[in-house]
């Protein structure tokens, strides 16, 4: 198995850990992790091709992982206020819960006190 393979098959495997871990899982922050754990998985294909590859002179492969890092980061800030959102107003963090997310729902004479 070559260098490539290796690193291949282990983005592969943190790619398949990732998924199960958003498709499996029920907590909203277990999602957000398994997504990270997709995002580093490309990243780390990213890192693979461009150190393999015939033009490791070129800086694309580290460019494309200094965006997607960005991206991940924008992703974490983004998700994180939307399960604080979530949180506040159905008092849950679990995915099978969360019927709805319609913006104005009806409110009950309970929910308004």
């Amino acid at each position: 198995m070559t260098e490539l393979q290796f690193h291949l098959s282990l983005s592969a495997l943190l790619f398949c850990v990732g998924l199960a871990g958003v498709l499996i899982r029920r907590n909203v922050i277990l999602a957000l992790v398994g997504i990270e754990f997709m995002l580093n998985a490309a990243n780390l294909n990213f890192l693979a091709y461009w150190r393999y590859g015939s033009r490791t002179v070129s800086m694309d492969g580290m460019m494309f992982v200094v965006f997607s890092i960005a991206v991940a980061a924008a992703e974490v800030a983004v998700g994180l206020a939307l399960v604080i959102a979530l949180y506040r107003r159905l008092r849950t963090a679990r995915l099978d819960e969360m019927q709805s997310l319609k913006g104005c729902t009806e409110r009950t004479d309970d929910e308004r006190s």
